[in-house]
């Protein structure tokens, strides 16, 4: 095989465009939480916004969630300040299990951690209790 853009989309090695509809499920004062959350799979894009984060002295994680949580058009839903608390300091960062909930809804979007095949379509998934 050459590498060139013809193979490497028949490979899928493009990000989806379009955006994963999921249901994120976090424990908030002792009660479980849900919310639906648009989310863009990691890309070229979301690895920038990493690197900037990183030489910037800014937070990663913190790049990677506003990267790639946004609403129904595709806009962030957070900037960087807003999930390490620097942005209100008053209202602080996001808590540790909303944190880790979007983390890892990120991952199941693209396909972190387990090897499958990536749908293109959009999906709706969520945590049963």
């Amino acid at each position: 095989m050459k590498l060139n853009l013809d193979s490497l989309q028949e490979m899928g090695a493009f990000a989806p465009v379009d955006l994963a509809e999921e249901t994120v499920t976090w424990r908030q004062d002792g009660e479980d939480v849900s919310a639906t959350v648009f989310v863009k799979p990691l890309s070229y894009k979301t690895a920038v916004s990493e690197i900037v984060a990183s030489r910037e002295n800014t937070d990663a994680l913190a790049a990677r969630i506003a990267a790639s949580i946004c609403d129904e058009a595709g806009e962030p839903v957070f900037s960087v300040g807003d999930i390490t608390g620097e942005a209100d300091p008053e209202r602080g960062p996001l808590n540790h299990n909303l944190t880790m909930a979007l983390l890892e809804v990120i991952g199941r979007v693209s396909g972190l951690g387990k090897s499958k095949s990536r749908s293109v379509t959009k999906k709706k998934s969520g945590t049963s209790s």
